[in-house]
């Protein structure tokens, strides 16, 4: 066996997202997750480099009231094009008399990290929250700088504009097609054929082009019914990530904090609540979509093996026969002798000859306690 004992032993786990992947894949595989890349969307920095930096250059010669940075990473974007083009020095002093207005932490780090401060952060992190905040304060005969994500506007220019303001939009990234279509499509159908134990999103997009392709796979169904039966967990940063898939009717795990270590606390909890776990002579079994669990280590099992230990831990100590055995079996090796061979090697690769009971004449069935 091979030591996990970890609270995500043995999840298999699919990252939607392209931005961060790497930071969130480390923190997942630390607790024992293994974590397949199928981003649904790529990420388009500095989408159009000549509009961004004329429009960067009108903003200076014409310095804002208020600047409005709804990302933290689309912020830093701006100021590495602008510095990349000479104009950073230039772009940050025009700043520097503004208000400064962040949508959330993210985008405050990154004001902060180019030597300014905000004026105010919106707690929500929703561009509805920080929309209703500068309508309060009235906008009428300001000129307003926003800075956008991928998105788009979330409605922010429009609004401001039919309040009186004069409004600059810097789009800085945008969204483009899967880098990898075949691992994304690889994922939609093994999340259906039950090979994962979770997928994850980082953003509302990301979220709505994954339930885009299910759709088109024609795999909703199998989705739906599967997340339904708490074989497979969807999991969102935030409660706008999980929109698309809540709309669609898909219940959607996410903290109340939007941030990567927020949701990775959300898995380990849910994962620590929400696992059923089977009372065996060796410890608590658990099975995952792709492995079993025994006593907080990860079984090095075959396919087949696995399949055999699923169906006996299904059965919940009753006995299944010689022949319903030989039919998990591959090929033709579907005899006595073969079903025999197929279950000493799972005792032996689990370490255990008390995991699976033989039960003369009639069949086998998983040890399990009272």
């Amino acid at each position: 066996m091979s030591h996990v004992g970890e609270p995500l032993a043995g999840c298999a786990m699919v990252i939607t997202a392209d931005r961060r992947k790497r930071e969130f894949a480390s923190a997942l595989e630390r607790r024992g997750a293994t974590v397949h890349h199928a981003p649904a969307l790529s990420t388009i920095s500095h989408l159009d480099d000549e509009q961004l930096i004329a429009d960067s250059r009108a903003l200076i010669a014409a310095p804002p009231d208020i600047v409005v940075a709804t990302t933290g990473i689309g912020f830093r974007g701006w100021i590495e094009a602008a510095d990349a083009a000479g104009l950073a020095e230039d772009l940050l002093d025009c700043m520097r008399d503004a208000r400064l207005i962040a949508r959330g932490p993210k985008a405050r780090g990154a004001i902060q990290a180019a030597g300014l401060e905000a004026d105010w952060v919106a707690e929500t992190e929703t561009a509805a929250e920080l929309q209703d905040y500068l309508l309060a304060e009235g906008v009428s005969g300001l000129r307003i700088a926003v800075q956008h994500h991928g998105n788009g506007s979330d409605g922010l220019d429009e609004a401001f504009e039919e309040a009186g303001a004069d409004v600059q939009s810097l789009l800085i990234y945008g969204w483009g097609p899967p880098l990898d279509p075949a691992a994304h499509q690889r994922w939609i159908d093994g999340a259906a054929a039950g090979h994962a134990d979770a997928v994850l999103f980082t953003s509302a997009p990301g979220s709505h082009a994954w339930l885009t392709d299910v759709r088109r796979a024609g795999l909703f169904d199998a989705i739906s019914g599967r997340v339904h039966s708490g074989d497979l967990l969807l999991a969102g940063v935030g409660p706008v990530t999980a929109a698309p898939l809540e709309g669609a009717g898909l219940p959607t795990c996410f903290p109340d904090r939007w941030r990567l270590g927020a949701l990775v606390r959300e898995l380990v909890k849910h994962y620590g609540e929400a696992t059923e776990a089977i009372a065996t002579p060796d410890g608590p079994l658990v099975m995952r979509a792709t492995a079993a669990v025994l006593d907080g280590e990860v079984l090095p099992l075959t396919p087949t093996g696995l399949e055999i230990l699923r169906a006996l831990a299904k059965a919940g100590g009753n006995v299944l026969t010689r022949e319903q055995l030989g039919e998990l079996l591959p090929g033709a090796q579907a005899g006595p002798h073969a079903v025999e061979a197929a279950i000493n090697r799972l005792r032996e690769n689990a370490g255990s000859r008390s995991l699976v009971r033989t039960v003369v004449k009639r069949g086998y069935a998983l040890g399990v306690s009272a």
